[in-house]
C-alpha cells in the first residue's frame, strides 16, 4: 500500500514496515519540506498499529548531503532539524536508517539519530561543516563521540572528510553493511530487530566511549591543530563540543554545542567560507561559451621541461591516470626530474598519503623522452620552460609542426602574452594558458588564461581539465601577469617598500602572517628563490619609467648571490629551514633608504596588512573592470588557493566588502596622498564605495 503525502517525502508499507523515501534532488538536502516529510512520515507509522518499524532511504542517488544551499543565509523555516531528531528520539518503533551515496552534515546528524544504521559498501558519511565556518549542530559533536569514541570523530569532524560507509561500520557508527539492494537489506534488517525484539537503542543512551575520558586527549588535539586551525574559530569549537560530550549530559552537551554553533553562525569567518564555497563552483561556470561546446577528451598528454615545474605538471597527470610524457632536450634534466618524481612519491608513500601500489601505477604512466615526434599524438600538450618569450614562441612553433590536430597546446607561463605565444602557431585557436602553482603536485589552484583566438572547445577543455586534475581552475583574460600575479606586483612592491620606510622583513612576514597568510612576503621570495623574479625585473626594466620610486633591495641581495634558502641566504640566513634576521640584510636596507632620501619610521602592523593588502583589492577592481576575471569571486578563489590567502576571509574581495568599500576606498585616497601615482583608487572601487554597492550589487 502507498500513501504519498504532498512533501518531498513519500511514504508506504512493506509488509508491515513504513518506508520514508525522501525525493529531493539532486542531493535530497534536508530542506524545510523534507524535515516536515520525515516528522509527519513517522507520526503516521508511529500511529499505525500494522506498521512494526519504520526505514528513512535516500532515493535516487544518495541518502541526505546535508543543509539545503538554498536556505542559506535566510531566516530558519519550521521544523528545525533537532525537531526532526527529537521525533525520531521518541519513536516508539525501531527507526533504521539506509544510507547510500552520502550521508553528510545533517543527513549524517539523522542517520546517527535513527536506532540502527546499515549502508551500500559504497556509501559515504562525515560531518563538513567546519569547511563553512560551522560546527555540526544537530547533535553530531554528542552522538559521533559516543559511538566511535571522541578522538576519532574529532579526526573525522576536524578534517570536514567524508569516510567511507565501510570504514563507518569498522568504527562502530554503521551496524551492517548490505549487499545487493539497499531497500530489501533495510527491510530484513528492521524485520530482524522486531522479531528478536530487539530494545530500542538510542545512540543519547550510550555513555561508555565519553566516560573516563582523560582530558589530556584533547590537550594533544588542541596542540596537533594549532598550525592548521590557527586563526579560524570552528576547528576550536569542534574540539570544545567534543569534549563537552566527555563531561555533560547529553542534553547539556546538545545546548552547549548548539551555543558553540551560533557563536560560529554568527562569526564573519562562516559568511566568508560559506562565500568561498559557493565562488569555487561558480568559478567553472564560463558565460558565453556555447551551450552544445563539449570539452576534448583528454587521454594522453605531454610535458615540456623536466624542470620542478613540469615534473610536478607530469605527476598531476599520472594521478589522474592519464599517461603524460616528459619532455627535455637534456638527457641530464630529464634523467634528474624523473629522479625527483620518483623521490616525490616515495616520500607519500613514507608518510603513508600514498600506498606503494599507487606509486607504482603513476611512474608507470610517466615516460621520458628528448624527441619532441614522441609527443605528437598527446591530447594536451602543457610547456613549461624557461620564461621568457623567445624561448616560448621556439619551442611553440616546433610543437605547431609535431603535434596532431586539434591538440590543446597549453603554456604554464606565470605572465607572458598568451597571443603573442599563440601566434608562432598555425593553430591560435588550440593555443591557451594553463598556470599550475608551485609545487604543482600539490597547489589546488590552475589559472586557465585564455588568448583572443582560444577557441570556446579549448577553454572547456582545460576548465574541465582542471576538474580531472582535482584542481579548481578558474578564468582568466590575457594580460601582464593575468589574475594573480598582476595583483601580487602591488603587494610585494609595497612589502620592499615598506622595508625602507622602517620594518624589518620579519615584522612583515609576521604581521601578514598573523592576518593569516600562509607565509609572509619575503619567506615565501626566499622559498621560491629571488633570482626568478630579479630576471624578470631585469628584462623589464627598460620599460620604467624613469621618475618611478623603486625599491633595489632585493636586486642587491641576488647580486650578493643570496637567491633565498637554496643558497642558504636570502632576504634572511637559514639553518636548515628556520629563517633568521641578517645584520647584511638590515645593511642592504639602509643603504638604499639613504640613497632615496627616506626617513625611516616607526611602522605599525596595522599599517603593515593595509599597505600590502590594499593594493591587491586595488588593482583587484581594475581586472574587474577589464574583464580579467570574470567575477569578484574568481579573484578570491585565485587568492584562496593559489597564493594562500586565509579562507577564513573569503579572499581579498570578499574581505574589502566585510571591511566596508567605503573604508578601503578613504585609506586608499589617504595612501594616495602620501604615496603618490601607484595608489590612485580604481574607477570601479570608487563608483561602488561612493554608490554604497558591493562588488556585485546592480
Amino acid at each position: 500500500m502507498t500513501d504519498p503525502v504532498a512533501t518531498p517525502v513519500a511514504y508506504s508499507v512493506r509488509d508491515g514496515v513504513a518506508v520514508l523515501t525522501i525525493e529531493n534532488p539532486p542531493v535530497n538536502a534536508l530542506s524545510q519540506g523534507v524535515r516536515a516529510g520525515i516528522i509527519a512520515g513517522l507520526d503516521k507509522a508511529d500511529a499505525d498499529p500494522a506498521v512494526s518499524a519504520a526505514v528513512i532511504i535516500g532515493g535516487g542517488r544518495t541518502f541526505i548531503a546535508g543543509a539545503d544551499i538554498k536556505e542559506f543565509g535566510k531566516p530558519p523555516l519550521q521544523p528545525y532539524l533537532p525537531d526532526v531528531l527529537k521525533r525520531i528520539e521518541a519513536m516508539t518503533k525501531p527507526v533504521v536508517a539506509a544510507l547510500h551515496g552520502t550521508a553528510l552534515g545533517g543527513g549524517f546528524e539523522v542517520a546517527l539519530t535513527c536506532h540502527w544504521r546499515v549502508a551500500l559498501e559504497s556509501g559515504q558519511v562525515g560531518l563538513p561543516e567546519v569547511k563553512l565556518g560551522l560546527i555540526p549542530g544537530s547533535g553530531g559533536t554528542q552522538r559521533l563521540p559516543r559511538l566511535v569514541g571522541p578522538k576519532i570523530a574529532l579526526d573525522l569532524i576536524l578534517s570536514g572528510n567524508p569516510m567511507t560507509a565501510k570504514k563507518a561500520a569498522e568504527l562502530g557508527a554503521v551496524d551492517e553493511i548490505v549487499s545487493g539492494d539497499l531497500l530489501d537489506g533495510a527491510l530484513a534488517f528492521a524485520r530482524t530487530v522486531v522479531a528478536e525484539q530487539r530494545p530500542l537503542r538510542l545512540v543519547r543512551d550510550m555513555n561508555d566511549k565519553v566516560s573516563n575520558v582523560d582530558p589530556a586527549v584533547f590537550e594533544e588535539i588542541r596542540k596537533a591543530s594549532a598550525r592548521k586551525a590557527k586563526g579560524f574559530l570552528a576547528p576550536w569549537r569542534c574540539i570544545d563540543a567534543v569534549e563537552a560530550a566527555t563531561k555533560l549530559p547529553i542534553d547539556d552537551g546538545l545546548l552547549k554545542e548548539r551555543e558553540y554553533f551560533f557563536e560560529c553562525m554568527g562569526s564573519p569567518q562562516r559568511a566568508a567560507q560559506i562565500h568561498a564555497f559557493f565562488a569555487e563552483r561558480e568559478a567553472a561556470k564560463i558565460p558565453g561559451l556555447p551551450e552544445d561546446v563539449k570539452p576534448k577528451q583528454i587521454r594522453s598528454a605531454a610535458v615540456l621541461g623536466a624542470g620542478t615545474m613540469g615534473g610536478g605538471i607530469a605527476m598531476n597527470f599520472a594521478n589522474a591516470g592519464i599517461p603524460v610524457k616528459l619532455l627535455d632536450v637534456s638527457q641530464e634534466a630529464l634523467s634528474r626530474g624523473l629522479g625527483v618524481i620518483e623521490k616525490n612519491y616515495a616520500t607519500s608513500v613514507a608518510r603513508g598519503s600514498m600506498k606503494q601500489e599507487a606509486m607504482d601505477r603513476a611512474m608507470k604512466l610517466i615516460t621520458g623522452t628528448q624527441h619532441f615526434e614522441d609527443i605528437g599524438d598527446a591530447d594536451i600538450v602543457v610547456e613549461a620552460v624557461f620564461e621568457e618569450m623567445g624561448v616560448k614562441k621556439e619551442v611553440f612553433g616546433k610543437l605547431d609542426k609535431v603535434m596532431k590536430p586539434g591538440a590543446v597546446l597549453a603554456t604554464n607561463t606565470s605572465t607572458l602574452d598568451i597571443d603573442e605565444i599563440a601566434a608562432s602557431t598555425s593553430r591560435p585557436q588550440d593555443v591557451i594558458g594553463t598556470h599550475f602553482f608551485s609545487p604543482a603536485n600539490v597547489m589546488k589552484l590552475l589559472e586557465n588564461v585564455r588568448g583572443a583566438k582560444s577557441s570556446p572547445e579549448t577553454i572547456a577543455t582545460v576548465m574541465a581539465l582542471g576538474k580531472t586534475l582535482k584542481k579548481v581552475a578558474v578564468l582568466a583574460g590575457n594580460c601582464d601577469g593575468f589574475i594573480g600575479n598582476r595583483m601580487l606586483h602591488g603587494y610585494l612592491r609595497e612589502a620592499n617598500f615598506l622595508l625602507e620606510e622602517g620594518a624589518t622583513p620579519q615584522q612583515i612576514d609576521n604581521a601578514l602572517e598573523e592576518f593569516g597568510l600562509a607565509m609572509g612576503p619575503f619567506r615565501m621570495s626566499d622559498l621560491a628563490g629571488l633570482d626568478v623574479g630579479w630576471r624578470i625585473r631585469k628584462g623589464k626594466a627598460h620599460l620604467r619609467p624613469k621618475d618611478e620610486r623603486y625599491s633595489p633591495v632585493a636586486d642587491r641581495l641576488c647580486e650578493r648571490g643570496r637567491f633565498g634558502q637554496k643558497t642558504g641566504a636570502g632576504f634572511y640566513k637559514y639553518e636548515g629551514r628556520n629563517a633568521l634576521p641578517d645584520p647584511v640584510v638590515e645593511d642592504v636596507i639602509l643603504a638604499s633608504a639613504k640613497e632615496q632620501g627616506i626617513e625611516r619610521r616607526v611602522i605599525s602592523d596595522e599599517e603593515i596588512v593595509q599597505r600590502c593588502m590594499y593594493p591587491l583589492v586595488n588593482e583587484g577592481a581594475k581586472i574587474l573592470a577589464e574583464g580579467i576575471a570574470i567575477r569578484p569571486g574568481d579573484i578570491d578563489i585565485t587568492y584562496l588557493f593559489g597564493y594562500g590567502f586565509p579562507v577564513y576571509r573569503g579572499g581579498p574581495m570578499f574581505w574589502a566588502e566585510q571591511i566596508g568599500l567605503d573604508k578601503v576606498l578613504a585609506t586608499i585616497r589617504g595612501f594616495h596622498k602620501i604615496h603618490g601615482k601607484f595608489w590612485e583608487p580604481a574607477p570601479l572601487l570608487v563608483q561602488r564605495a561612493e554608490a554604497g554597492k558591493g562588488w556585485n550589487d546592480r
